[in-house]
């Protein structure tokens, strides 16, 4: 069953497994991107390659997937990102709403091996597939109003009844921080109380 925290661009994770992983090189034009790319180098154990491409937002979110799923008691091997598919972002007056569906690939590493750069996709093992929802507030530095996560087989999340509670969750996300949730003032509710039946 997947596990619920409530609180594909395909990035080629599983090509050339008999054989190291290409050095990352800078894209044409980018001779002024070498800081950004900084963070990326140090997350390449469990992000694919072409990872930095990605829109601040949805790395982070991926970034925060990663984390959760390893922080998971039955999670005991390292996995990086293998795909990231059906991508939605959109934003409202309250904030940024993210939602995508990263799929992941099993390592022969430990999760907390000390070299997991060198840690190479296992084909034959589990690909577990992660529905995460975001709702990020408009401040500079973006935080977190509200999130969802299910994790499991990619034919666990696609069984109807939990494809409907995963839509409906991911909507209450997408809510949060609207003037609706917010908007409060004192004595509002009062009347309706009082009302005969």
């Amino acid at each position: 069953t997947g596990l619920i925290a409530r609180p594909k661009s395909a990035a080629g994770g599983s090509a050339g497994l008999g054989q190291p992983p290409p050095p990352l090189s800078p894209s044409p034009g980018a001779a002024g991107m070498r800081f950004p790319l900084a963070p990326c180098l140090a997350l390449v154990a469990l992000v694919a390659m072409g990872g930095c491409s990605q829109p601040p937002l949805q790395r982070r979110v991926v970034r925060d997937v990663l984390e959760y799923f390893h922080g998971r008691s039955n999670v005991h091997f390292l996995f990086k990102e293998q795909a990231v598919e059906g991508v939605v972002e959109r934003q409202d007056p309250s904030g940024t709403f993210v939602q995508l569906r990263l799929s992941l690939v099993q390592t022969g590493c430990r999760k907390r091996t000390p070299r997991p750069h060198s840690c190479r996709a296992l084909e034959n093992r589990r690909k577990p597939t992660c529905l995460a929802c975001y709702k990020f507030d408009t401040s500079d530095v973006p935080k977190v109003l509200d999130k969802y996560h299910n994790c499991g087989p990619s034919h666990h999340l696609a069984v109807k009844e939990i494809k409907h509670r995963d839509e409906a969750e991911c909507r209450a996300v997408e809510e949060a921080g609207k003037s609706v949730d917010v908007l409060y003032l004192p004595g509002m509710y009062a009347f309706s109380r009082g009302l005969p039946a």
